[in-house]
């Protein structure tokens, strides 16, 4: 492994790329900066963005103490932030080099990620999977389940399964029926690394992969995707 930087598949930054960078911390297979998004009538809106081997990135929002908006794609922040020019999430979101705001595209931040989109062209490698909603079954809200890993993808999975989930199924310092539901402007970003108003593309939409099945499931659509996996 390169001098000072996280290895996992090739995914490397040196020393150099980041040193200067504030709010950097290393984790197994992702690297974590502060960075912000600056909106002339609200101000800056700050967060946490990871940048995953994978060339996956996801922020989690600071904007006020206790913003529950987390893991946010870049273009779902810029949008929360309030940023009147949004889609330009790669010139708006900003990080802090040697004490200055800088644009992502003019960092190293981004390096995996172009690659990543580059090499996928439209395929379904790469492949991420888009929030979800379940309606609860006593306060008749929808919740967003996010998917961004295998454990998400199974808790979204049971309850799915679950004809009488509730937000009551929850954790509840999380949600609770009392919690108000989405505004509908909200519930159109799923997530989509491309567009945060996707309604489903060749990026967001998966049929059944190795993070959203499970060998050990009983269900139906499981067993045919490990029975079809292991022919």
């Amino acid at each position: 492994m390169a001098n000072g930087s996280v290895g996992v598949g090739g995914f490397l930054f040196a020393d150099e790329e980041l040193s200067e960078i504030s709010g950097l911390k290393r984790g197994l297979d992702f690297v974590e900066v502060m960075c912000g998004c600056t909106s002339h009538r609200y101000g800056d809106a700050v967060g946490r963005l990871r940048v995953f081997s994978s060339g996956h990135l996801e922020i989690d929002c600071d904007c006020t103490p206790g913003c529950q908006e987390v893991k946010l794609s870049p273009a779902a922040f810029e949008k929360h932030s309030g940023r009147e020019t949004a889609r330009k999430w790669k010139s708006n979101v900003w990080v802090i080099v040697a004490g200055e705001k800088v644009s992502l595209s003019k960092t190293p931040l981004l390096k995996y990620y172009n690659q990543t989109s580059k090499s996928t062209n439209g395929s379904h490698k790469g492949l991420c999977h888009r929030d979800e909603f379940i309606r609860c079954a006593v306060c008749n809200k929808e919740r967003r389940f996010r998917l961004r890993n295998k454990e998400e993808c199974r808790i979204y999975h049971d309850a799915l399964a679950d004809q009488k989930w509730s937000c009551s199924c929850v954790p509840a310092d999380k949600i609770s029926c009392d919690a108000d539901e989405e505004r509908a402007s909200r519930k159109v970003l799923r997530g989509c690394s491309r567009s945060p108003s996707c309604k489903g593309c060749t990026s967001c939409v998966c049929f059944g992969c190795e993070v959203c099945r499970f060998a050990e499931c009983s269900c139906q659509i499981c067993i045919d995707f490990t029975r079809n996996a292991e022919t």
